[in-house]
């Protein structure tokens, strides 16, 4: 039988379980101190620890992960999103222990993965891009020097860093004298989220929306683009919210998008799944701004408006199987769908983390509603990884009948012990601006600071009975965790399944 290595948790971990769990393959966890009891563990078939709860320690490690590899004799390692998936190094140590790496190629995570190296590949195709600098600026380069290149190009500008994402290491600067305060700041950032210090200069579009295109290429030469994602609604350059597909595109320019993305993945000899980044300004013009060489965190949007299982597609290419998905169901969208990043985060304190117990969750249903999460009743959150608590994603014929059912479902989504984002939602919601699409990448940041300081609405009250349920719960976890397996070093994870559907745990 196949057995893959997920080499991540959370919610993206238990994504890629199921999926594997679909296909028939087996499946292999790896976690950490404070992970031991996490959902990912749980419904895996086997368990591995590989070290204390600092991802520095643990999931960064690439010995520690590529020994379990090789230890549970699996075939397949994804990396899901974040940790080592955008790691070259990562992705070469798995080929040289004779694992296949669930992603691109060593060298075209290398090529695309640097934003400085992207950008020449885009412009070797074609591709429009943003003004700024195309050679990198290392650690060690004079302030001065990167201040000249500053004047050639302009204010308002952005330092960002050359590797990594998720709006790390990026800041922006609207006059001269602010460039050298947010260079040390970037660089520093950098270096502690990707270990790389390096960065390069990008013209500030004004009110730009960010529209992505998903890409999926095997390894007969393949590479096919996917109807776009808007990303635009940010809080300090994160996603907060997505959908697909945007309604700022016609189908002209969806498909010239399109194309341009693929020219570029085809230029790398791109495999596996990828995302294509773009600016989109007041004119409808669209720029290349880089490459994430991994599974994005949004990928349900595109998967719910397509009906196409990307982590499936994954796992078949990685295996060589050829592409067979019709282009035009790729690009035509037959649904509008939303997602929220719902986190334990409080939005009256500035986002600040809420890690802690979550003692109930109830998750609504209905039609046109998914919930991709990584904890249950009974699961600590804890203070060593990123906080989200799950992905909500509502579809619906048309975008308003979306938002409304997103409203619905928001309303009734109960997180107790912890507190969310949820809130938050709720009141975006209201505001006309979403409503009626017209966002750029600086809108939420902008409403946010206009709100001076007004609390959101508060939750509804928690539900006693869900409380009361949810105790009850974490009492029984406690008491049967020995029994269940304890996910030591190659424990039967798949103990807790069984201990699951005889306990009542769901």
């Amino acid at each position: 039988m196949i057995k893959v290595l997920i080499a991540n948790r959370g919610e993206i971990a238990v994504r890629v379980i199921r999926a594997c769990r679909e296909r028939g393959f087996g499946t292999v966890a790896v976690y950490s101190d404070c992970d031991r009891h996490a959902l990912h563990v749980r419904l895996a078939d086997e368990a591995y620890h590989i070290g204390p709860s600092p991802a520095a320690q643990s999931y960064l490690d690439i010995d520690r992960v590529v020994g379990v590899g090789r230890k549970a004799g699996v075939t397949l390692v994804h990396p899901g999103y974040g940790f080592l998936a955008e790691n070259e190094d990562f992705a070469q140590a798995c080929a040289d222990a004779g694992l296949i790496f669930v992603g691109p190629t060593p060298q075209a995570i290398a090529k695309m993965g640097s934003k400085t190296a992207a950008r020449e590949v885009a412009l070797k195709v074609g591709a429009p891009i943003v003004p700024g600098t195309e050679a990198p600026f290392e650690a060690d380069a004079p302030v001065e020097t990167i201040a000249a290149a500053a004047k050639q190009i302009g204010y308002p500008l952005v330092v960002k860093a050359v590797a990594g994402g998720g709006g790390k290491g990026m800041r922006t600067v609207m006059n001269p004298d602010d460039l050298a305060a947010a260079i040390r700041t970037a660089r520093s950032e950098a270096k502690a989220a990707f270990g790389d210090a390096a960065v390069y200069l990008e013209r500030r579009l004004i009110g730009p929306r960010h529209i992505e295109i998903q890409l999926m290429g095997d390894t007969h030469g393949t590479v096919l683009p996917f109807v776009e994602r808007e990303c635009s609604i940010q809080r300090r350059h994160q996603k907060v919210v997505e959908e697909a597909p945007s309604v700022a595109l016609d189908e002209t320019t969806r498909h010239a998008m399109a194309e341009c993305a693929a020219k570029v993945a085809r230029e790398v000899g791109y495999t596996n799944a990828g995302t294509i980044e773009f600016l989109l300004d007041e004119n409808k013009k669209f720029y290349f701004l880089e490459m994430n060489t991994r599974l994005q965190v949004e990928h349900p949007v595109t998967e719910v408006v397509t009906g196409i299982d990307l982590v499936h597609w994954q796992l078949k290419v990685a295996l060589g199987e050829k592409l067979t998905i019709d282009p035009m169901q790729a690009l035509t969208p037959r649904a509008h769908a939303i997602e929220c990043r719902i986190y334990a985060e409080d939005p009256d304190l500035g986002f600040m983390p809420s890690p802690g117990l979550v003692r109930a969750l109830s998750v609504p249903g209905g039609p046109g509603v998914r919930d991709d999460r990584g904890v249950y009743p009974g699961f600590e959150i804890p203070v060593f990884y990123d906080s989200m608590i799950s992905k909500l994603i509502v579809s619906a014929a048309s975008r308003p009948q979306a938002i409304e059912r997103l409203g619905r479902v928001l309303d009734e989504y109960r997180v107790v012990g912890v507190k969310t984002t949820l809130p938050f939602f709720r009141w975006l919601l209201t505001q006309p601006e979403f409503v009626e699409s017209r966002v750029s990448t600086q809108y939420l940041d902008k409403l946010l600071a206009d709100r001076k300081g007004i609390p959101f609405v508060a939750p509804t009250p928690e539900n006693e009975e869900d409380a009361t349920i949810a105790a009850a719960l974490s009492t029984w976890l406690r008491a049967h965790r020995s029994a269940a397996g304890d996910a030591n070093g190659g424990s039967d994870g798949g103990a807790w399944r069984r201990a699951a559907r005889t306990g009542g745990l769901r």
